[in-house]
């Protein structure tokens, strides 16, 4: 059983003000959500800045016991969750619970509850031994990413497949990617499918100032992520996430759905190599992207629009364009790339769906999200990165990648609906 999948709903919360529309309107105008970190005193480190989402749980509607009991990436999970659902138009009684999963990635867990609570309980780590009595009665489910994958499953009423995906940088990828074979293979027929992170507190920011991965220009953090940029110096923090309903496409057209695209094409790759480094010669992902054309019995020559990892740095920056000309060949020369990252953020786990999201709402409104901040662009790279204005194209197959650390490489090929190979 090869059967296709759509994405029928759409639920985000990125840096700036939630939902889709707000998300999708920053993106095009390339209007950065990078600023000073307000969530903690910023003061001993490096970086100081972070792309931080305007988010108030309470004016979200959740209730005063489901703020106590989630950790802040699970409010966003449970928030993008509700929307894709509404988004997408189905009902309770249009699939049974149990051909309804779950597919949720992420990175870091609940960062923000577990470095609220070991403050609390070693009195700001002065102390070794601590009391447990002082312990919230969630601490389990921050400690146990898992339940993230819980809350959005009880949210959506599913009681099918249910997973926690995190592969580092490419779980939003890796998660979609997932949930669309489970589709395919027809352990499903509808996937509830994204990924979450709130990585935004003190012991994130000092394990990044410690590799020297992030920007420290912190007078100007609007400009600071400036990917394929001559000046770039590193990525910026974020957080958020994105949710999307997945369902078998012949099922979603049967039901009237509106189909935002279809998912054509998925595969991974792992270079096996270093934690944190990358080939210059773009290998691995070129590989993935390989894969993915395959499986999508498309050539590279129907690629229209390529979404980057471009998160800022000269090693990624090398290796995925590398990447995109040892895959797509002489018409890499010729394909758009940009990356929405200088406007949101490194989100980490969650913004392969967020770019998943951006993909699907690019091929709706034919237009392709700017690289924002990329005003001296480096002559070492020789491809169109759509440099600070949106543009306007028809698009019927969008690539987008993703790279982690570990050498994690995934790729995922985006069509507009019925325009799939058969």
């Amino acid at each position: 059983m090869d059967r296709r999948v759509a994405i029928t709903g759409i639920g985000v919360v990125a840096p700036g003000d939630p939902g889709k529309k707000a998300f999708w309107d920053r993106i095009v105008q390339g209007r950065t959500a990078t600023r000073a970190v307000t969530f903690f005193d910023p003061s001993p480190f490096r970086s100081r800045i972070a792309a931080e989402c305007d988010f108030d749980p309470a004016t979200e509607g959740l209730s005063p016991q489901e703020i106590r009991r989630m950790d802040r990436v699970a409010q966003f999970a449970v928030v993008c969750t509700r929307d894709a659902l509404a988004d997408s138009g189905l009902e309770a009684e249009d699939v049974a619970p149990g051909r309804m999963g779950v597919s949720i990635g992420n990175a870091v867990g609940c960062t923000t509850k577990l470095d609220e609570e070991y403050n609390v309980l070693s009195n700001g780590g002065r102390d070794w031994v601590v009391d447990p009595a002082y312990a919230v009665p969630h601490l389990y489910d921050y400690f146990v990413p898992s339940s993230l994958a819980a809350e959005v499953a009880w949210k959506a009423g599913a009681e099918g497949p249910a997973a926690l995906i995190s592969a580092g940088c490419t779980s939003g990828l890796d998660s979609v990617g997932h949930a669309t074979e489970l589709i395919r293979e027809g352990s499903a027929d509808v996937m509830i499918a994204g990924a979450a992170d709130a990585p935004l507190s003190p012991i994130t920011f000092a394990c990044f100032d410690a590799i020297r991965a992030t920007s420290n220009r912190n007078d100007d953090p609007e400009h600071a992520l400036r990917p394929f940029n001559r000046t770039r110096n590193g990525f910026v923090l974020a957080e958020g996430a994105a949710v999307l309903v997945l369902e078998e496409y012949d099922r979603a057209v049967r039901r009237g759905a509106r189909i935002y695209a279809e998912i054509s094409g998925f595969a991974a790759r792992s270079n096996a190599h270093h934690m944190t480094g990358l080939r210059p010669d773009g290998r691995e992902m070129a590989e993935a992207i390989d894969a993915a054309l395959g499986q999508a019995k498309l050539p590279a020559e129907a690629v229209d629009y390529i979404n980057a990892h471009g998160t800022g740095t000269r090693q990624n920056d090398r290796h995925e364009s590398a990447a995109f000309k040892r895959s797509l060949g002489a018409h890499a020369l010729t394909t758009p790339v940009s990356s929405i990252k200088a406007v949101i953020g490194h989100s980490l786990g969650a913004v392969g769906s967020i770019e998943v999201a951006a993909c699907a709402l690019a091929i709706e409104h034919g237009v392709i999200p700017p690289t924002a901040n990329l005003d001296d662009p480096d002559p070492e790279l020789d491809l169109d990165y759509v440099p600070l204005v949106a543009r306007e194209k028809k698009l019927d197959t969008v690539l987008t990648v993703g790279s982690g650390f570990g050498g994690f490489q995934s790729a995922m090929l985006l069509t507009r609906p019925g325009k799939a190979a058969k």
